[in-house]
């Protein structure tokens, strides 16, 4: 879906955030939070945060971990998210909404603006499907329609519940040591269960290879697709 984007640049994720929020007072909910180191940083910036974990394995070690003042985890779905109406200042999905079951996407959105306040804003990144790093992933851990339809859900869905809508782009560089380093990363996220050897194959090693830097590493161009809706209309 061809839509025109101001391109931030190359930043992180909370390059990003810092870009166009101002998040210090802040009380935000991260759907699809992972370890939530993301959301420490949020916090550290003066924000509260939920960290939203449907992922029960991920969720568990969250609750292990130490407790950070200003953060709380749960284990919840993006379409039932623990919290009142109208009681949060903004919420995130960073490169999750495409991991929630592709008849309930727009449920997700629904939910994630009932839970914003008047003037509230929905952060939406969803990763793109061009640049080098996509290509790599593909033959084990092919998310085109599931990423196909997220873009559907928001261009159907979003419009409806938002007074205004911003879209922008920015890239990111996934580098990896050695292939041995990329396949610990990518067999490592629980959420996936991608095994070893789905990625260990002639076609992934020589697509990775493709990567190599002149310093002997390996680099890949990841764009990110950002969506920014503000104030959820009312009724």
């Amino acid at each position: 879906m061809d839509i025109a984007r101001k391109d931030l640049g190359e930043v992180n994720d909370l390059g990003a955030i810092d870009a166009l929020l101002a998040v210090k007072g802040a009380s935000l909910i991260d759907i699809g939070c992972a370890s939530g180191a993301q959301d420490r940083e949020l916090v550290a910036k003066g924000a509260s945060v939920l960290g939203v974990e449907p992922d029960p394995i991920q969720a568990e070690k969250n609750r292990k971990a130490e407790p950070t003042p200003g953060l709380r985890f749960v284990e919840a779905r993006a379409q039932s998210l623990p919290a009142e109406s109208a009681s949060a200042d903004g919420v995130f999905f960073f490169r999750s909404l495409h991991h929630v079951p592709v008849a309930e996407m727009d449920a997700a959105l629904k939910e994630a603006a009932r839970v914003l306040k008047p003037g509230g804003f929905l952060f939406v990144v969803e990763p793109g499907m061009t640049g080098t790093h996509f290509p790599v992933m593909r033959p084990f851990h092919d998310e085109t329609a599931v990423r196909k339809a997220a873009e559907a859900a928001l261009a159907r869905t979003a419009p409806g519940l938002f007074e205004g809508a911003e879209y922008f782009l920015y890239t990111q560089h996934p580098r990896y040591k050695d292939f041995e380093s990329f396949v610990a990363r990518i067999t490592g996220q629980t959420f996936n269960a991608i095994e070893r050897h789905q990625v260990e194959t002639a076609e992934v090693r020589a697509l990775f290879e493709q990567g190599r830097t002149r310093e002997g590493d390996y680099a890949f161009a990841q764009p990110m697709l950002l969506n920014l809706y503000r104030g959820p209309k009312q009724g």
